[in-house]
């Protein structure tokens, strides 16, 4: 194969993987969906990313949110303000900085995340049951090399 054979087969190699990221990214954007309307009725897939990565964080501070999801304070603001409202995040002073607070899940936050996740929780599982474990492995190793920029391990 010439360089250029090969610059075409990777290319249109691609144009395939980008093609099943599309149809992976809209899977999740409905189960997003639900799971935002689950843990409060109306909820936006927005303030779902946000309540859900204070969860995964276990506490944060409001910049380092904003910084982690690539967005804007004062929406990120807004949006935790909401949150807060709902009761399922709380505000506690940074130890480390009497100026900030750490945003962390509240209990009933916790409550009604697990709630809503619950009726989709097995689908993925479920639908790489016939798949070897050693794929799974490796898929999650080469999704996380690709998000993370690296190359992958072998």
């Amino acid at each position: 194969m010439t360089s250029d054979e090969t610059r075409a087969a990777r290319t249109e190699a691609v144009r395939a993987l980008e093609a099943e990221f599309g149809e992976l990214i809209n899977r999740f954007r409905r189960i997003i969906t639900e799971n935002a309307n689950r843990v409060s009725p109306g909820m936006l897939p927005g303030a779902y990313k946000v309540f859900t990565t204070i969860v995964r964080r276990e506490r944060i501070t409001l910049s380092a949110l904003a910084e982690s999801l690539m967005a804007d304070k004062g929406q990120i603001s807004r949006t935790v303000r909401e949150l807060e409202g709902l009761g399922l995040i709380e505000r506690t002073p940074d130890p480390d900085d009497g100026r900030s607070s750490l945003l962390s899940p509240t209990p009933f936050g916790l409550e009604r995340l697990e709630a809503a996740r619950a009726p989709q929780e097995s689908l993925l599982v479920d639908a790489l049951e016939e798949w070897p474990l050693d794929d799974i492995l490796n898929l999650t190793r080469l999704l996380h090399a690709l998000t993370a920029d690296e190359l992958p391990s072998s």
